[in-house]
């Protein structure tokens, strides 16, 4: 699996720069690989990413991978973004999901104006945001902003974020909802509820922002409904990566982790199956019988489908971008879909790996459990269902009005 993929990595069609961007930071990304399995108990114990983990991302300059060149960052494309963060799941799933989520984050920043870019990365390149983008909050103009109050749930990266990107709904002086816009806030003028108990995706830190009629200026506010249109503050047009299409390109980094979390299981159900026998059955070992090998085999098929779905999600945002464009509603509401079906083939490939693997899964010393936990946990997450991407996608193929959401 790992030479086919490598095989495929290395065929992409991406400019030079780019293709050497994106083997520079997965090779840094797998030179880790040791440390997070090192600490990947301790960070499902602790319910934290070890602050080991979070060092050796910084200092790999991981968390600059969507930074923009102009503050010392990577200013990564989006497939870049998914074999990164793919990698680093192979170690540890929690660390790699707040990376990812951390890194869209950076991208989201990178859209406002010039002085919330400089408010964050121009006071410190390394800044690390965490955010939801859900209306969870209120807010009531202002002179020159808005004050903002709102709990957010499932805030990814909060442990170790300075910075908030929260959604919320402007309402007028009767509480008439007027608009929905993403804030930018400092860490320390919020609070961090601890709420994030799971059994999966354990280090995360998706706990609940709170805030309390914080004043935001208008400048760190972001429209949603002109994000949804492509249309951000940035004056910085020559920067494609940061006119990339809204919903496809956040909906598609969550693919990341599940790639590099179905690899690692893979790998680790293979390299043991010779040393495993099947309980109740003559096989002294896993690979002698025909039964498992058509398992394996077709565990290997799903996973290696949802890779390329989720390749031509990121691909077709790429070149997009690069074209200066905005995608259509029929290809962004396929990369709803394709990301959608990626994460249930891992996750159909997940039952079936821990099937053929045996009960021994669920012994705590035994690193497939915690995958299967931490990926069970992640596809949950509601922009990725396959159910309602499939619905939207099948929408938009028959021409029929897409009601359900505006997120495409």
């Amino acid at each position: 699996m790992s030479q086919q993929h490598n095989e495929i990595f290395r065929r992409a069609t991406d400019d030079g720069d780019e293709l050497a961007l994106r083997m520079d930071l997965v090779s840094r990304a797998r030179e880790l690989t040791p440390l997070l399995r090192k600490n990947a108990e301790r960070t499902d114990a602790d319910r934290r990413v070890v602050e080991e983990n979070v060092q050796a991302l910084k200092d790999a300059g991981l968390f600059r991978m969507m930074v923009p060149k102009r503050y010392g960052g990577h200013e990564a494309g989006f497939r870049t973004n998914l074999e990164v963060t793919s990698a680093v799941a192979e170690g540890c799933g929690s660390t790699s999901w707040i990376l990812n989520l951390i890194s869209i984050n950076a991208w989201g920043i990178s859209l406002m104006s010039r002085q919330a870019q400089d408010d964050v990365f121009g006071a410190n390149p390394d800044s690390r945001a965490a955010g939801v983008l859900s209306p969870a909050g209120t807010g009531r103009r202002t002179d020159g902003g808005v004050r903002v109050t709102g709990k957010w749930y499932f805030a990814s990266g909060s442990l170790h974020a300075n910075w908030g990107m929260v959604g919320f709904t402007e309402v007028g002086v009767n509480d008439e909802p007027l608009g929905q816009y993403l804030a930018l806030i400092p860490v320390e003028e919020m609070t961090i509820e601890d709420t994030w108990f799971t059994v999966g995706m354990r280090g995360s830190g998706s706990n609940c922002f709170v805030a309390q009629d914080v004043y935001v200026p208008d400048h760190r506010i972001l429209s949603v409904a002109s994000a949804l249109e492509g249309d951000y503050p940035t004056p910085f047009k020559n920067e494609p990566v940061y006119q990339t299409s809204f919903i496809p390109a956040a909906t598609i980094v969550l693919a990341g982790p599940q790639l590099g979390l179905a690899r690692a299981a893979l790998r680790h159900v293979i390299e043991t199956a010779g040393k495993r026998s099947i309980a109740y059955t003559s096989y002294a070992k896993q690979t002698d019988s025909t039964a498992f090998q058509l398992q394996i085999a077709d565990a290997a098929m799903k996973i290696d489908a949802a890779h390329l779905m989720a390749w031509r999600c990121t691909d077709a945002i790429d070149a997009a971008a690069k074209r200066g464009s905005q995608l259509d509603l029929l290809t962004r509401a396929r990369c709803r879909a394709d990301t959608g079906y990626a994460v249930q083939q891992v996750t159909e490939a997940l039952q079936i790996l821990v099937s053929a693997h045996g009960a021994g899964t669920f012994a705590q010393t035994n690193p497939l459990q915690r995958i299967w936990r931490d990926s069970n946990t992640g596809a949950r997450h509601a922009i990725v269902m396959p159910v309602v991407n499939t619905e939207i996608y099948g929408k938009a193929l028959l021409g029929v009005e897409t009601n359900i959401t505006p997120l495409i």
